[in-house]
């Protein structure tokens, strides 16, 4: 019969190196499931802009296309933002139906190798939640048009004191940043520029409706 061998006990030291080995491991499990977390809930950024210079007069109806200085302010436009994020830079880019817009945001398209993507800037509702949901924690720009920028921006809880754009005013930029916590910041910059009808080629920005 064979003869049970007995247990030997265990040393204190290799027991209490078990016991701490618990919450160091508990420890790590915290960490990394609050850097996911943290990550998962980054801070969204919005970038909106008008649509850069157009001529009405050139094109009959409601979509004409940019004038010549408007073409240029475009690649100026595509120089700031292409750059706005040292990381990472834009992750999307939404343009309404119309010409002007979606050629103001195609040089920065191009050089991201990104697709405009086409939305309704009337419908702010649905066209914010679904930009929110889409790109949490990245960079979106939005090209749009002078009157729909304001409820734009303020339906996701950004400054309701943008003031009104006017008609020959194409180089701001606003910025809106949406963390998971906090609040929402807005900040505005200018980034273009203006030729006087009596400096250079073109005639000058024209007059023209949203």
């Amino acid at each position: 019969m064979a003869r049970s061998r007995k247990r030997r006990p265990v040393p204190r030291q290799l027991s209490r190196r078990r016991s701490r080995l618990i919450p160091i491991t508990g420890f790590i499990v915290l960490t990394f499931g609050l850097a996911w977390f943290f990550e998962s809930q980054a801070t969204s950024t919005i970038i909106f802009v008008r649509h850069t210079d157009t001529d009405l007069a050139m094109s009959a109806g409601d979509d004409p296309p940019l004038n010549a200085l408007g073409l240029q302010r475009a690649e100026l436009l595509a120089d700031v933002v292409q750059h706005l994020d040292v990381v990472a830079g834009v992750d999307a880019i939404y343009a309404s139906e119309f010409r002007r817009t979606q050629q103001t945001a195609a040089p920065l398209a191009r050089r991201l190798d990104l697709d405009v993507e086409v939305r309704n800037p009337y419908e702010v509702e649905e066209f914010m939640e679904q930009v929110l949901a889409d790109h949490k924690g990245e960079i979106v720009l939005v090209v749009t048009h002078s009157d729909a920028l304001a409820p734009l921006v303020e339906e996701l809880h950004g400054s309701k004191n943008i003031p009104v754009i006017e008609p020959d005013e194409y180089d701001n930029i606003y910025i809106v940043t949406i963390p998971w916590f906090g609040k929402v910041k807005t900040l505005r910059i200018h980034y273009g520029f203006y030729v006087p009808p009596t400096l250079g080629p073109f005639s000058g920005p024209a007059t023209n409706r949203l």
